[in-house]
């Protein structure tokens, strides 16, 4: 009889006990789907809207970038490594042209606050072409994808070496499909070389805004589309460094922001 008391004290307890611990593992089950609900929740929100701007009111800032000095001769490039390769067989870190500075990347650096901008949906084009990158210097935004192509009877292999954004190393044989990438952070000045041939070299400028331009071969530059405010224009050239200027633009405006590099010091 003791024994048989014994045995149905101990059933009750252990389905007591089993009981708790289903209760237990409901409840961490209903917790972790409501986490994992929770987080698709999240990632499922679309971007935030971006700012508006009144297309009335915008101002437009542009210029001049000039080389105060003697212009260093451009180093030649020696290509005879690969048969294929026939570009032109000067250097591009400093291009100056009667006194205009080229490849400058000019940017709103500073005074759009908290303002948010749509990334454009349209690709920008990184091209290979007679072994050297085109264009030397691109402008992109963060997120916006970049057709890299190659237009070379040689395979390149592009090989971008950021600080704040991923590396990556890819083969292009000629021919190929055009490899799509993105940058997901703002970085001035992120170079890129290609590890077949050790001259080719560019720099993409990635930016949270759409207020930048490279200057050309005349030095111009020019950023449309501003709203009216207070600003610092970032002028960043790959081998003489920065320069930032101050410049307030009302509504409609249009001025004139120039600048001036200096030979770097040896």
């Amino acid at each position: 009889m003791n024994k048989k008391t014994g045995w149905t004290v101990m059933t009750a307890g252990t389905l007591a006990l089993c009981g708790l611990l289903v209760l237990a593992g409901c409840n961490k089950k209903e917790n972790t789907e409501q986490s994992n609900n929770s987080m698709a929740e999240q990632q499922a929100q679309p971007a935030p809207a971006a700012t508006p701007i009144d297309p009335a009111t915008v101002a437009t800032v542009s210029g001049t970038v000039k080389f105060d000095g003697t212009a260093p001769k451009p180093s030649k490039i020696d290509m005879s490594q690969d048969p294929a390769c026939k570009g032109g067989n000067e250097a591009e870190n400093i291009v100056v042209d009667g006194g205009d500075l080229a490849n400058v990347f000019v940017y709103v650096k500073d005074g759009l606050g908290s303002r948010t901008f749509d990334v454009p949906k349209d690709a920008v084009t990184l091209d290979q072409q007679g072994c050297k990158y085109h264009p030397h210097v691109l402008g992109v935004m963060a997120g916006q994808t970049v057709d890299i192509k190659n237009d070379d009877q040689t395979t390149h292999n592009i090989h971008p070496t950021p600080k704040d954004n991923r590396e990556w190393n890819e083969s292009q044989p000629p021919s190929s499909p055009a490899i799509e990438k993105n940058f997901a952070r703002e970085e001035i000045m992120l170079p890129v070389k290609c590890n077949q041939h050790p001259w080719m070299k560019m720099y993409i400028n990635v930016v949270k805004n759409p207020f930048y331009a490279v200057t050309d071969k005349s030095g111009k530059y020019e950023i449309k589309g501003l709203p009216p405010g207070e600003y610092t224009i970032a002028f960043v050239q790959e081998k003489l460094g920065e320069q930032d200027q101050k410049v307030s633009v009302a509504a409609k405006e249009s001025k004139t922001v120039d600048a001036s590099f200096k030979p770097a010091a040896d």
